[in-house]
């Protein structure tokens, strides 16, 4: 509960000019319960070298030697924008005051009109009132967070364009330690002739602009197959797209690609830099083989991907992920679930179940996106 009396040891610093008026606050400050500990500073100039972390409240006057009216606050806002500030002026300056209080400062003090109990609630309510600000500052940005990475999600986590219900069709997504989206992406669409078009990618990096480029290259993806492009030309015109829009030149794209034909007996894929893509084919688990058949995008910009021809048999599952899952911790901090790992779990289960894999796995390090396709039973 807040009291006239200051309840805890604070570190103050007192901008103040007036030799006469800093001793006042001083002796005011020493009547406290927990006297404060005081710096003091005469000048704006020397107030800037004492604004350290260790400041918790200050007590700024209006008019100093090198700065006058709300230069000294705007001043004193900017090199520490979380520190608690109470203005101190004259009589004749308090519709300037009022101005300080609406630019930031938490309240403000009429000098010659103060005793020690109102001084010592002033400061304890500008630092609760700071609390309070700070505190709904941090609630805004969460709620923005919030929106932008549903917004994101909904980018990049996309409704698949599927017609046929021969396909068991599962995907998963969950952000790495950050909490938020980054550059993870996949897509399904089924072409007019039965064909069922697959891709999952991984832009190195995090933050906004690598989920951005996410979103491009998913978006340009789906429109070239919708197009009826999915040769190399799709890959080259994917890899140009990424250097066009990338923030670094370092920045690449691993990405892997499936066509199923209308049969769902057979598919054509390319991995690219990517990890294996993972098949149960007639009860036997194992990584596509041949993999990768390429390097990443945004690398070499003559390279070339080879085609995997995956015969798929009656009865098969197909897993395509982003090395999010392979790169999970299982163990101590650097025992990580690998590839080899991976395929254990899934002969484990005795098939391809994305929530026990996932619950399986220790914490993320990176962003994990999954997709599982499985040909339904007749």
């Amino acid at each position: 509960m807040l009291t006239a009396n200051l309840s805890e040891t604070l570190t103050l610093l007192l901008i103040e000019d007036d030799d006469g008026d800093a001793f006042l606050v001083e002796e005011l400050l020493k009547q406290a319960e927990a006297p404060p500990k005081i710096f003091r500073a005469r000048t704006l100039r020397e107030a800037r070298a004492k604004l350290t972390s260790q400041i918790q409240c200050v007590l700024v006057d209006l008019s100093l030697p090198d700065a006058s009216r709300l230069e000294a606050l705007e001043a004193v806002l900017a090199v520490a924008p979380h520190t608690a500030v109470l203005v101190l002026t004259g009589l004749r300056d308090v519709h300037v005051a009022l101005s300080a209080v609406q630019s930031g400062a938490q309240d403000y003090l009429v000098k010659g009109d103060v005793d020690a109990r109102l001084l010592a609630r002033s400061i304890s309510y500008a630092m609760e009132r700071k609390r309070a600000d700070l505190a709904q500052l941090k609630l805004v940005q969460a709620e923005l967070t919030a929106k932008e990475t549903a917004r994101l999600e909904s980018a990049l986590l996309p409704e698949p364009l599927l017609r046929t219900t021969s396909i068991e069709h599962v995907t998963r997504y969950l952000p790495g330690s950050g909490g938020t989206l980054a550059g993870d992406f996949f897509d399904t669409v089924q072409t007019p002739d039965g064909s069922v078009h697959l891709v999952i990618g991984d832009v190195c990096g995090h933050g906004p602009d690598e989920a951005a480029l996410g979103v491009a290259l998913r978006i340009a993806w789906r429109t070239l197959v919708l197009a009826g492009e999915t040769s190399d030309t799709l890959l080259r015109t994917l890899d140009l797209l990424l250097r066009a829009e990338r923030q670094a030149p370092e920045i690449f794209t691993t990405l892997c690609t499936a066509t199923i034909t209308p049969d769902l007996g057979h598919a054509r894929m390319r991995v690219v830099g990517h990890p294996p893509p993972v098949l149960v084919r007639d009860g036997v688990v194992q990584v596509v083989d041949g993999a990768p058949s390429g390097p990443p995008l945004g690398i070499f910009p003559d390279a070339e991907w080879s085609v995997i021809d995956v015969p798929l048999g009656d009865e098969w599952s197909m897993m395509l992920y982003t090395d999010g899952l392979i790169e999970a911790a299982v163990g101590g901090p650097s025992e990580l679930l690998g590839v080899d790992g991976l395929l254990d779990l899934v002969r484990e289960h005795g098939a391809i179940d994305l929530d026990r894999l996932i619950r399986h796995v220790g914490t993320l390090s990176d962003d994990l996106a999954v997709v599982m396709v499985r040909k339904r039973r007749a």
